[in-house]
């Protein structure tokens, strides 16, 4: 084994251990993302910013990520569904249901299409009861098109219970 330098007692050889395994992990770090990165098509170009404080808002960015990834899918109908069963109160998916037979569009994006992206920001909270800001991208470059959206949320449960 080459010796890289003498080092007084053991001090100075875990000095030198740690040093060699940490530019290893560095290395190997570097490498992982370049290697692991998918390439997106435009269609699931899904960006997810979040800013949220409790586990509500969290579950909010969680829910409308899968979503949104589930109904630009083909053949997502049944996950998407079974995502609003998960997530969604009774009440608010009959209140969608409602909405979108009124409206022939996606009541929990209140739209025909996709976005592109979303972001989440936390809101005010009480009477057990916390409020999502969404914000919808539709479209990019100089001038992006977005939405938004209030979505209330249970704090005892997460589960989502109005969407505005």
């Amino acid at each position: 084994m080459p010796q890289l330098r003498k080092a007084p007692g053991p001090r100075g050889r875990r000095s030198v251990g740690r040093t060699l395994l940490v530019t290893a992990l560095l290395a190997a770090v570097s490498m992982v993302p370049a290697a692991t990165a998918a390439p997106q098509t435009p269609a699931r170009a899904t960006q997810m910013r979040s800013t949220h404080s409790t586990p509500a808002h969290q579950q909010v960015a969680h829910f409308y990520g899968a979503y949104i990834d589930a109904v630009t899918a083909e053949g997502g109908g049944k996950l998407a569904t079974a995502l609003r069963s998960f997530y969604l109160k009774p009440g608010l998916r009959s209140q969608l249901r409602s909405w979108e037979a009124r409206n022939h569009a996606d009541g929990v994006l209140r739209a025909q299409n996709t976005p592109l992206a979303f972001q989440v920001t936390a809101g005010d909270s009480g009477a057990g009861h916390t409020w999502s800001k969404m914000r919808l991208t539709w479209s990019g470059g100089k001038h992006p098109v977005y939405t938004y959206l209030t979505v209330q949320s249970d704090l005892q449960t997460g589960k989502i219970s109005g969407i505005r």
